[in-house]
């Protein structure tokens, strides 16, 4: 059997329906009569949609989807920032698709670009680089958000950028970390989490280390997993074994996915373009220590710096809930906009935008 083949059949054994029941079956078992649990990761959120897994659960066990969709978490001044920033003289904005169809208090890129502005749509910080290099004439910033799964890959551009001596790219930072609104959204008083699925794709680069506090210092019980159906379940599955148990550990259900220390070379692209600061995530508010900005020696590859745009005052959307649901106190069918006023074709809030989105998932899927 050739590499190809194992690989093929190692991966179908994470969609095994017979490995898929005896996991149902060991919830049902361990589960508590009450409890909570938070998938933090919006590609968990999809995945436990698309297969089915909140409905089969045992009754009184209820998964919330938190904030793990970067897009949806951006915060409404940041994307007036950028909208800002496609009316300089010059400008051309390079950006990921979804977030062109963000609505911002009274814009988004794609009304942007309607007017004339100039947007292009990238798959990578590396297409924004090119771009510099091709229209040497233009000024080329990248909308840089995401987790930390993205972060290096700008970091990267960066330096290569510094490296090169491009002068007409920058970078708009939006950047977020998870840990530091794991710690609010289990500190939220509207919510009461037992334990959380932690992310897989954020994992790989950090690591299990970062979540320990969640275990040490408030009894919170995580496993980081992958996004099969197997996957979820067995999460789940060594979830309620923890919480049968009386434990509180960080365990990896994602040993093909994810080391312990996670990625240190890509912790160190980080460490050494960016610094952390506060940030302000829809719904959760300031956090501190829950962003990146560019560090001194890179400045000059800061965008808002380069640019000092003016930008509008902030406007919530009216009657969207967006925020609520990122905090896992609300689900996306609870909101009175949601399937009426709200729509993938009209989304009002940006969780109905992104694929990673909870309102996205729910629309599709429920």
């Amino acid at each position: 059997m050739t590499e190809s083949n194992n690989l093929e059949a190692e991966l179908a054994a994470f969609k095994d329906p017979q490995l898929a029941r005896g996991l149902i079956d060991s919830i049902a078992k361990l589960a508590p009569q009450d409890a909570t649990i938070m998938e933090v990761c919006g590609t968990h959120t999809v995945a436990i949609a698309r297969n089915g897994i909140r409905n089969l659960m045992p009754e009184g066990l209820h998964l919330a989807s938190g904030p793990g969709c970067p897009v949806c978490v951006t915060a409404n001044k940041d994307i007036d920032t950028v909208i800002a920033l496609t009316r300089q003289p010059n400008v051309t904005i390079a950006t990921f698709g979804d977030m062109t169809r963000v609505p911002g208090s009274t814009s988004s890129l794609l009304k942007e670009q309607a007017a004339g502005r100039s947007v292009s749509i990238v798959y990578s910080p590396l297409d924004a680089l090119r771009l510099a290099e091709e229209q040497p004439g233009r000024e080329i910033v990248f909308v840089g958000v995401g987790f930390e799964t993205t972060t290096p890959l700008v970091a990267m551009a960066i330096k290569r950028a510094k490296v090169a001596g491009l002068k007409n790219f920058s970078v708009f930072v939006a950047h977020k970390n998870m840990p530091g609104a794991l710690e609010a959204i289990i500190n939220d008083p509207q919510l009461k989490l037992d334990a959380l699925i932690l992310p897989g794709h954020v994992s790989t680069i950090i690591g299990a280390e970062p979540y320990r506090f969640l275990a040490d210092r408030y009894g919170i019980p995580g496993v980081i997993t992958g996004f099969e159906p197997v996957d979820v379940l067995q999460g789940i599955a060594m979830i309620m074994r923890q919480l049968h148990e009386g434990r509180a550990e960080i365990e990896i259900a994602y040993a093909r996915g994810v080391m312990p220390e996670g990625n240190p070379v890509a912790r160190a692209a980080i460490d050494e373009v960016f610094e952390t600061c506060p940030a302000t995530w829809r719904g959760l508010g300031e956090i501190p220590g829950s962003g990146y900005r560019i560090r001194e020696e890179f400045t000059a590859f800061d965008a808002v710096r380069r640019f000092t745009p003016e930008v509008e005052p902030t406007q919530e959307p009216k009657g969207c809930r967006c925020g609520d649901i990122l905090r896992g106190i609300m689900a996306p069918s609870e909101c009175p906009l949601f399937r009426t006023v709200c729509t993938p074709e009209n989304p009002v809030g940006p969780c109905m935008v992104s694929s990673e989105g909870s309102c996205a998932a729910y629309y599709r899927y429920y």
